[in-house]
């Protein structure tokens, strides 16, 4: 076999072979290649290349103007200065361009080539290869027709943050050509970027090679809040971004009227919770410090007119010991010409500065005080309700701290919700007054016979102004007999206590004409209901205290009494301890049957022993139940025993109820102090009726 030939130390098969390599690659990138001979002119392509141009071999005229006959026109001029550019430099030559074929697609061609230079250095031939890029440059023309047409911002940034491209709503929304920016570090073009969560986000997004997402604000000169997305590439990083401002402001729009509306509604809590409004509106500046200010005063008009400031706060808690010293003596010290005088007697919001008060105030307290405080600006709104203005919520605000119209505005809601409620506890109160006034006129005092001492009490429900049909009373029968009556009407109303007063005085009658027993007394108070149509339920629980001689030798007294579905009286015995008279079993209600047979019961006291009735008010709660009530009363009136018997019934009421009744309460209990010692200074005089026969045991 022949040895291979060697040509320059390499085997001419070495170079075939990697001809051969070549010619392969070519074909399979499906590249053309053109040969152009500078000195004949003669154009030499391949069959791909005719075949991309729409020629066939024998169309094909192999010179330079077969190919500017199928470039397009407004590509020609600058394809024709890149190749005389390569000729003229002996350099290189590249160069993307549309050819037109007649009757068919534009395409696109990149071609890229070489001039070869001569003997004498300049160029005598041009070579190269071209390929179709139609596909490519359309997906990429596409690409970016979408990132020009889309509404949102979007930038490409390079491994070293360089903008590499910038689409037309970027250029918008950045405030910036793409000619600027491109090319143009991002920290350097926009450096209050720098140490922000822009940084700190796209910096993690190329170390992480993740995505990711955030919403940011943008100084001036954007002064602006975006919705940025970014993920990495391995071209760099790119950046898609939405202007959001006007959702941001929206959104904090949105966030202060719920802000708003949590505080107005605080406040509506606050002062409907409870029937002590006074108390609820010195605890408003709690509410609106810091909210609305940086600390707060508000002020109230007593009945007198005189101004009283009631709460303060302040946000800062060092600042409060001064805050409460300052309302403990600013008002005293203000003048009439003050801005807060002019608040509350102009009935309109006033703001001033705070250095104008301070100028006002006389040297002394108040003045060095406020100085302390330092506040750059007030604001007093009156607190308002039907024509009155019934007091003052004072705002101060801090230096650098100005209240917005908003602010006012809410405090003024605020102010004018207090001064509604503030005028709604004056209406309560009066309504209060009338109503235990008229409940108290139908409940008179009790009598004061022998050695018996009868202490009554009357407690309205707290839950509102209104009069009920709870009722006590106590008087003497003609035959000297004492009478002790508690009752209650089904209701909570006007037409409660109308028919609380008509069953009252039916009863009185009844027995202080009759000398009729307690069932006897209950029998015909029934039918004295059905006869005259009241039409109403009741309970009731009825008394009566008597002696024979015999008795009153032995120092004892019987008690006979009746029971219409009331709670059953309880005895005190002088030892000290508690009997209930009867268990729960008792008489049919009043005005259910008129014609129920109503029985008396009797029990014999020692003198000294202690009797009580009562309505359910002393004893229920929502809490428990009523068999859970009078083990209470029992267990306290053990417990009080050995007090007088005015003192017994106030602690009563005030350990079972605290004050505060879910019902009204109504009690009367009479001690029978003993008869062979003279009659004690609390039992009162011996006041009885002229037809009524004197106490056998008075001397």
């Amino acid at each position: 076999m022949q040895e291979p030939t060697r040509v320059g130390g390499a085997s001419r098969t070495d170079q075939d072979a990697a001809q051969l390599r070549a010619q392969l690659a070519i074909a399979a990138a499906d590249i053309g290649t053109f040969d152009w001979d500078l000195i004949s002119g003669r154009l030499v392509w391949d069959d791909r290349l005719i075949a991309l141009f729409g020629y066939r071999k024998d169309t094909f005229g192999e010179a330079i103007e077969a190919f500017n006959d199928r470039v397009h026109p407004d590509d020609l001029p600058r394809v024709t200065e890149a190749l005389n550019t390569a000729i003229d430099e002996c350099g290189d030559y590249d160069a993307v361009y549309r050819v037109v074929v007649p009757g068919a697609e534009t395409r696109w061609v990149s071609a890229r080539g070489r001039a070869l230079p001569g003997p004498d250095g300049a160029a005598v031939r041009v070579i190269g290869v071209a390929t179709d890029v139609t596909a490519t440059l359309d997906g990429e023309a596409r690409v970016t027709r979408v990132l020009e047409a889309m509404p949102a911002g979007f930038y490409q940034l390079d491994p070293d943050w360089r903008f590499t491209h910038v689409n037309a709503e970027a250029e918008r929304l950045l405030q910036r050509s793409r000619e600027d920016l491109l090319g143009e570090v991002i920290w350097e073009a926009f450096p209050a970027a720098v140490n922000s969560v822009f940084e700190d986000s796209y910096r993690a997004a190329v170390a992480d090679g993740l995505p990711v997402a955030f919403d940011a604000h943008y100084p001036a000169p954007l002064d602006g809040w975006y919705e940025v997305r970014a993920w990495p590439t391995p071209e760099g990083l790119s950046v898609y971004f939405l202007e959001v401002t006007e959702r941001h402001r929206a959104l904090e729009q949105a966030e202060r009227a719920a802000r708003r509306l949590a505080l107005l509604a605080q406040v509506s809590a606050e002062l409907a919770g409870t029937l002590d409004v006074q108390a609820a509106t010195a605890r408003l500046p709690r509410i609106v410090v810091p909210a609305l200010a940086d600390f707060c005063v508000v002020t109230v008009i007593d009945d007198d007119g005189h101004p009283r400031d009631v709460g303060s706060w302040h946000v800062d808690p060092g600042s409060r010991a001064v805050l409460d010293h300052y309302t403990e003596v600013r008002l005293d010290a203000m003048p009439l010409t003050a801005p807060v005088a002019r608040a509350l007697y102009s009935d309109e919001p006033v703001s001033f500065r705070a250095e104008d008060v301070t100028q006002l105030l006389p040297v002394g307290r108040a003045r060095e005080l406020i100085s302390v405080l330092a506040p750059g600006s007030e604001v007093a709104l009156p607190l308002r309700a039907r024509g009155r203005t019934l007091g003052l919520l004072t705002l101060f605000y801090a230096g650098g701290h100005e209240p917005t119209d908003e602010d006012v505005a809410v405090a003024q809601d605020v102010a004018d919700r207090a001064g509604l409620a503030l005028d709604n506890a004056r209406l309560f109160g009066q309504q209060r007054q009338m109503a235990e006034g008229l409940q108290r006129s139908l409940l008179t005092e009790p009598p004061e016979p022998d050695h018996a001492e009868i202490v009554v009490r009357y407690l309205p429900a707290a839950e509102a102004a209104r009069v009920g049909g709870d009722w006590y009373d106590a008087f003497l029968q003609p035959n000297g007999s004492t009478m002790l009556v508690i009752g209650d009407v089904v209701g909570h109303d006007t037409a409660a206590a109308a028919a609380m007063g008509q069953v009252r005085s039916l009863l009185r009658g009844i027995a202080a004409y009759s000398d009729a027993p307690p069932g006897e007394v209950l029998r015909g108070l029934d039918a004295a209901m059905a006869v005259l149509q009241l039409d109403t339920i009741a309970t009731a629980a009825v008394a009566r205290f008597e002696q024979t001689d015999d008795e009153r030798e032995r120092g004892v007294t019987r008690m006979i009494w009746a029971n219409a579905g009331h709670l059953p009286p309880l005895a005190l015995h002088p030892d000290g301890s508690v009997a209930v008279l009867a268990d729960w079993k008792a008489d049919l209600l009043l005005g259910v049957d008129s014609g129920t047979v109503r029985s008396d019961s009797v029990v014999t006291l020692d003198r000294g022993a202690t009797v009580l009735l009562y309505t359910d008010g002393l004893i229920e709660r929502r809490d428990s139940d009523l068999d859970t009530g009078l083990d209470r009363l029992r267990a306290a009136l053990t417990e009080l025993a050995d007090r007088p018997l005015q003192e017994l019934c106030d602690e009563l009421i005030e350990r079972l109820v605290e004050g505060k009744p879910d019902d009204d309460v109504a009690l009367v209990a009479v001690r029978l102090h003993p008869q062979d010692r003279p009659r004690p200074p609390e039992a009162g005089p011996n006041r009885v009726p002229d037809v009524v026969p004197a106490d056998p045991a008075t001397p």
